[in-house]
């Protein structure tokens, strides 16, 4: 930069003096201000002022310095939000040292014996230490690299952890180990209470009535599905029902797919030879005539089948006469039975063609029935098992159609009905030796829905249920006597 000045040839007066004397103070500044940047000036004889100024090759870098001032402020936010962390954690770990000092306090008093801990004091301090492991280790996890304070309180907490589980497992004054034992013994004397309260039957002798009657009945045993199969839904199974009979063999008569007729039966010589369905006797009770004719008078009708001092006693088919078939011989007896109905008139709720059922228990021969005289209601006769001949009646105010099925048991008619598809109740009790009769409630499960047949075995406390189509048994449980004074 070039300044120049120059003087006029004719006497300056003052204001050319002042002119002279403002370029050369300017030149002057400049040339004071040169020297910082490589400035160099002089005036000449004339008094002309001759100045240069060196400027750098570079502009000053303003974009470079916006951004270090962002960048400076960014890192002053930083910096307060950290501060502010860190007071936060201050707080947080003053006040779990305190919640360690004395959780520490606690420990050292319980592992003097200064007093009586329990399993809830443990479970409470081991929620506590857990806390504040949990908060050690987030600690632990904020932080680049190791921090003293932290790892100490990590170390103590985990110490203190350790001396919480070693003071319960050896429990010093056994408080525990009693409390557990306690509890164990309590849980004993309810099982044993509930055992108490469950009716046990009596040791009674079979075949003898030195009991007061009903009072439970097992869960049913399935034993077997008939021989010919689940079409064949109504029958009726069992053992000799007569005191002291052979236990061994067992017979089963299924009725035809028509739930009338009784055509065909078998007779097991074991229960095995049952399970098996091996060994068996079969008898068929049509006769074939000449002419392709056939004779169903010995055929039985309905599942009011029982077996008898080797003998099957039935309903004879399409009468109201009682069948006697010997086993051995195959010769069959009949006796008509008074007044009865037949053919599906009175029969039971569940069982058709059942109109006359036959039963057996300590007593001898019973037959169960309904007369027009008693409007459908069960009459009860005492049958001579010899000549098959009525020796007693009884007749009772429950309607038959409105029970499933009936048995005897030591002279008393208990009688049946539906709760469910699953469930069976005995609901009506009468005693031929009292002329009484009332109402009980003894609940059957059942397997299948319908129940087709039901008789007593006096020689083993069962009752044979034929339940559409499989063979079922019954544990009983009888009320005991009270003892003579």
């Amino acid at each position: 930069m070039l300044c120049t000045g120059e003087r006029q040839g004719q006497e300056p007066g003052l204001k050319e003096k002042m002119l002279h004397l403002l370029i050369l103070a300017v030149c002057v500044l400049r040339s004071q201000a040169a020297s910082l940047v490589n400035t160099t000036g002089a005036m000449d004889e004339e008094g002309v002022c001759h100045c240069s100024v060196a400027l750098p090759d570079n502009t000053f870098p303003a974009d470079r310095l916006e951004i270090l001032e962002i960048s400076n402020k960014d890192l002053s936010i930083s910096v307060q939000n950290e501060i502010t962390k860190i007071q936060s954690y201050k707080a947080t770990l003053t006040g779990y040292m305190q919640k360690l000092t004395n959780l520490t306090r606690r420990v050292e008093v319980m592992e003097m014996g200064g007093i009586s801990y329990t399993e809830l004091d443990f479970e409470l301090l081991k929620l506590e230490i857990k806390e504040m492991e949990t908060l050690v280790v987030k600690l632990r996890e904020s932080f680049d690299g190791s921090n003293t304070l932290i790892e100490a309180l990590y170390v103590e907490v985990h110490n203190i952890s350790v001396m919480v589980s070693q003071l319960e497992s050896y429990d010093k004054n056994n408080v525990l180990a009693v409390r557990r034992e306690i509890a164990a013994l309590r849980k004993k004397l309810e099982d044993c209470q509930k055992n108490q309260e469950s009716p046990v039957s009596p040791p009674i002798n079979y075949g003898t009535c030195s009991h007061g009657g009903i009072v439970n009945i097992s869960k049913p045993f399935v034993v077997q599905l008939n021989w010919l199969g689940f079409p064949y839904k109504f029958g009726g199974w069992g053992k000799d029902s007569y005191s002291g009979a052979n236990q061994d063999m067992h017979w089963v008569a299924p009725l035809n797919t028509d739930a009338r007729m009784m055509n065909t039966l078998r007779f097991y010589p074991t229960y095995d030879n049952l399970l098996l369905y091996k060994g068996a006797t079969e008898k068929v009770l049509t006769r074939t005539l000449a002419y392709n004719n056939y004779d169903y008078s010995n055929c039985g009708q309905g599942g009011g089948i029982i077996m008898f001092n080797n003998s099957l006693i039935y309903n004879c088919y399409n009468t109201r006469d009682i069948c006697k078939l010997n086993v051995d011989t195959n010769g069959v007896e009949r006796k008509t039975l008074t007044d009865a109905t037949f053919n599906n008139r009175f029969s039971y709720a569940s069982s058709i063609w059942q109109d006359i059922d036959l039963a057996s228990d300590e007593d001898g021969l019973w037959a169960i029935y309904s007369t027009e005289q008693n409007s459908g209601n069960i009459v009860i006769s005492k049958v001579n098992p010899l000549t098959l001949t009525v020796e007693k009646t009884w007749q009772t105010s429950q309607y038959k159609p409105g029970a499933t099925n009936a048995f005897m048991v030591c002279g008393i008619l208990y009688a049946t009905r539906t709760l469910s598809t699953r469930k069976e109740e005995i609901f009506y009790i009468y005693d031929t030796k009292t002329n009484q009769e009332g109402q009980i409630s003894i609940i059957l499960d059942k397997m299948m829905e319908n129940v087709q047949s039901l008789t007593y075995n006096p020689n083993d406390h069962k009752l044979y249920m034929y339940n559409d189509g499989y063979l079922v048994t019954y544990n009983l449980a009888f009320k005991s006597l009270p003892n003579p004074a």
